[in-house]
């Protein structure tokens, strides 16, 4: 059950920085604030929604097992950022984002 409230935090979290891309990314014209404020007030109810979650989350989990975890959003941004937006993605960096799931792998967590 905390795997999946750690990954829910992960989730949000990566959707909140995805719209905040998308608000970043505006064209600039007639309706570029308005498109901004928009997906930047999304950003805050999905970042504002991954906090409370992960608040909770750190009542029942000691936050040296918790975090690790939650940098699985460095995985998931860069996946659906490359998903998205097409964002190259190295072999360096592909390589480091299987060092960060090996990490968590080999944390070998009993929640």
């Amino acid at each position: 059950m905390m795997y999946l409230l750690i990954f829910l935090v992960s989730l949000l979290s990566c959707a909140g920085q995805l719209c905040q891309k998308h608000a970043a990314g505006a064209s600039s014209g007639a309706g570029e604030l308005r498109h901004r404020v928009r997906w930047l007030a999304i950003s805050l109810l999905l970042l504002g929604g991954a906090m409370l979650v992960w608040l909770w989350v750190l009542q029942r989990v000691p936050v040296g097992i918790a975090y690790p975890m939650f940098s699985l959003n460095f995985v998931l941004v860069t996946l659906a950022a490359r998903w998205l937006w097409r964002e190259p993605v190295s072999l360096r960096h592909g390589c480091g984002l299987l060092l960060i799931v090996a990490g968590v792998m080999c944390m070998g967590v009993n929640l």
